[in-house]
């Protein structure tokens, strides 16, 4: 069987067990990404292990897929960025800065007092904290978007929270790194945060001024889809400014190109384009990708304590310090237990970090196997605690949560 034949074979199981996974999850009350994440463990090498099958002998077969899944995280950033608003954002800065702030020091500092209470030295344990420090809200969003919530307080708050999250994460990251090599820390941030600056001012001078010209032009030609393919395009170009320039996580600059498409009056073309080749394709395998990379296999009885530890001191880190920044900025009791939970989830740059730490000598081969196992298991946990702790509003009839209800599961399974 030719490596094409191949792949769209694997192609066709992903997508119909997602689907069908995603479905029997809504039935039973929960988001269809719970689903979509533990057909992905079935699918991956704890059960099945597809990509493994006899008649697949493509060995780049996995790395493709897992970049077919990247994109799909982008278009589900952009999507969310389209949902929203300048505006929107800049009434939730106060909530965004100090949830973000908390949510990373705290789990931090929590991972740094394990790694010593285990024998870490302080570098290793440091560099520890780091890979719990950051979040990965792009399985939160995907349940918000379910939920019809994402431009609700909580929403707003936790997306404007997960940006500050990103560039703090990252600016320590930088700073432990410069502090560990003996080099000029005070220098190295300082280039770390002008790159920040210089691709946030690209984002927003580009955006506000130059993109609704642009979209207005392409929109008169005759072009077939030339504005979706015009969105796909910046978006490509934010992600690659973001990771390159920037510094920071490619779906920061997905979010942040959505956020600008917004503006312009072809938003809705463009939601519609793009949410039906999202949700249909690329997403899905991005989902079932994430539960692709567990293996079970590797859990033994030595490193259940201490993976069980580091996802008790993930879960609740992001909780009590996201949480207690919601808190401090007037939200309820219960908002502030929404937007911590939809901080719990980790991803691509907890992993990043993870093996630039392996990589250097600070995370040991088997303390790496038992961070990127609390790693995944965040992204299981953080659906249903998520919908769970929206949906138990309705009890109250609140009027935001009670627009909940009729969550269209035919558009994102």
């Amino acid at each position: 069987m030719s490596d094409f034949l191949q792949l769209i074979t694997i192609l066709a199981v992903l997508l119909l067990a997602a689907k069908l996974a995603g479905y029997l999850s809504t039935k039973i009350n929960q988001p269809s990404v719970l689903g979509e994440l533990l057909v992905g463990v079935l699918l991956g090498p704890s059960l099945l292990n597809i990509t493994h099958w006899s008649f697949i002998t493509d060995i780049n077969l996995p790395q493709l897929l897992k970049e077919l899944g990247e994109i799909g995280v982008l278009l589900l950033m952009f999507l969310a960025g389209l949902e929203l608003h300048l505006k929107e954002m800049a009434k939730s800065s106060r909530v965004a800065a100090l949830s973000g702030i908390l949510g990373v020091i705290t789990p931090v500092a929590m991972a740094v007092g394990f790694g010593k209470l285990i024998g870490l030295d302080f570098n290793h344990a440091l560099f520890l904290g780091l890979t719990l420090g950051a979040t990965s809200v792009s399985i939160s969003v995907q349940v918000l978007i379910e939920l019809k919530v994402v431009r609700s307080k909580v929403g707003l708050g936790l997306l404007g929270a997960a940006i500050f999250d990103d560039v703090l994460v990252i600016l320590l990251l930088s700073t432990v790194l410069a502090l560990f090599s003996g080099g000029d820390s005070f220098a190295s941030i300082l280039v770390v945060f002008a790159k920040m600056l210089l691709f946030l001012g690209f984002a927003l001078v580009f955006g506000i001024w130059l993109l609704p010209r642009i979209t207005r032009n392409i929109h008169k030609l005759s072009v077939s889809q030339g504005i979706t393919t015009f969105a796909l395009i910046v978006m490509l170009v934010f992600g690659l400014a973001a990771e390159l320039v920037g510094g920071m996580a490619a779906i920061t600059g997905a979010f942040l190109a959505g956020m600008m498409f917004a503006r312009t009056p072809e938003k809705s073309q463009i939601d519609a384009n793009l949410h039906s080749i999202s949700y249909a394709f690329f997403v899905p395998i991005f989902f079932v990708g994430v539960g692709l990379n567990v293996d079970l296999h590797v859990v033994t009885l030595q490193t259940v304590g201490i993976i069980l530890a580091l996802v008790l001191i993930a879960a609740t880190g992001k909780l009590l310090g996201a949480g207690l920044g919601a808190l401090l900025s007037k939200f309820s009791l219960r908002e502030s237990l929404q937007l911590g939970i939809g901080m719990i989830s980790r991803g691509e740059v907890g992993l990043i970090i993870a093996n630039v730490g392996l990589t250097a000598g600070y995370i040991p081969n088997a303390l790496f196997s038992s961070i990127v196992a609390t790693i995944l298991i965040c992204d299981l946990l953080t659906p249903p605690l998520l919908r769970a702790a929206f949906i138990e509003k309705k009890k109250t009839n609140d009027p935001i949560i009670n627009e909940t209800e009729s969550v269209s599961s035919k558009e994102n399974q």
